[in-house]
């Protein structure tokens, strides 16, 4: 055959090719999604804390053991703090630290990740305490990943995207706050049971917030009086208020000097090592104790309580039927 009888068949199969090609792009169907679950914590530094954010992670791979759940840390300075420990990985691993709290990555990353290995539904499950900072932040990347409109919908990163209730909910007519606030203190009758059998008041040191108003812990505070009148309550913060000082002089009218105190926060991290049951004279149980309390520090966080780590398996399930979102 001759050179110019050979470029015709090649040209040919070049455009029999094209066609064929051209053909199986307008006939693709994008395959229906998988399920993912993320836990967003905000996370702590503190090993022996790691326990309460792995507690919840089981209790919701227990329930839904069918359903990928992946973690991810929405504070930026601890996640920075853990990129450094992989610098030195078995030390940590060998220390009993999971490989995904290792090398937890952000939000973005984390959908990337999903996105890349075929999940389309994704339901993003804060562990915060309340809809503060953390939580409107996250709750910003969530929307922002649900406004992405592309020329097709098939090409859109996810079929749906939604965000659960933190743990003693958030402003909105769906879901009423209340309730979610008396759900949680009733996972904490454990704590009320140990003060009872010391004969001790209850202090819970929460985080708090200096750019949010943190009156949720006063409802708190005041539902867990009704329902457990039996034992003095009290939930102070760390960040803006009630401080403990803003509630010492309601204390000295109990007359009671003895005090259960326990972190009112997923994990028994650096606050609770060191702002509640610290050594320094500035931390709540070296302050106390200069007041004439008897003091015991309880270094374990509510992550760690079965009960309360339910309460984010119950948000997961609330989110996923606004979104029509099977799990299994």
């Amino acid at each position: 055959m001759c050179n110019r009888g050979k470029g015709v068949v090649a040209l040919i199969f070049i455009i029999l090719f094209l066609l064929s090609s051209m053909a199986t792009a307008s006939n693709y169907v994008v395959p229906k999604g998988k399920t993912a679950i993320i836990i967003a914590s905000f996370g702590t530094t503190v090993p022996s804390a790691i326990k309460s954010i792995t507690n919840i992670i089981e209790r919701v791979k227990n329930a839904y053991p069918g359903t990928e759940v992946r973690v991810t840390f929405t504070s930026n300075i601890i996640r920075s703090v853990w990129k450094k420990r992989q610098s030195d990985p078995q030390k940590w691993l060998d220390m009993g630290i999971p490989r995904e709290i290792l090398y937890v990555e952000n939000i973005i990353s984390t959908l990337g990740d999903l996105r890349d290995g075929g999940y389309r539904n994704i339901i993003v499950q804060p562990t915060h305490m309340f809809f503060m900072e953390q939580s409107y932040d996250l709750k910003a990347y969530v929307e922002a990943f649900n406004s992405i409109k592309t020329m097709k919908k098939k090409w859109r990163p996810f079929e749906s995207i939604v965000m659960g209730r933190p743990a003693l909910g958030m402003p909105g007519d769906v879901y009423s706050y209340h309730d979610d606030v008396a759900a949680a203190v009733k996972t904490l009758e454990g704590d009320i049971k140990m003060a009872e059998k010391e004969g001790a008041m209850l202090i819970y040191m929460g985080h708090g917030n200096e750019h949010w108003s943190t009156g949720i812990y006063g409802e708190t505070q005041k539902k867990m009086r009704e329902m457990y009148p039996g034992v003095v309550t009290f939930i102070g913060v760390v960040e803006g208020a009630p401080a403990l000082e803003d509630f010492l002089g309601q204390l000295k009218q109990t007359k009671n000097k003895k005090i259960v105190l326990r972190p009112f926060m997923i994990v028994a991290g650096d606050h609770a090592v060191n702002d509640m049951a610290g050594t320094e004279e500035d931390s709540w149980k070296s302050l106390l104790v200069k007041e004439g309390y008897d003091v015991q520090p309880v270094l374990e966080g509510l992550g760690s309580n079965d009960q309360f780590a339910d309460l984010f398996v119950k948000h997961i399930a609330d989110a996923a039927r606004e979104k029509n979102i099977t799990l299994q």
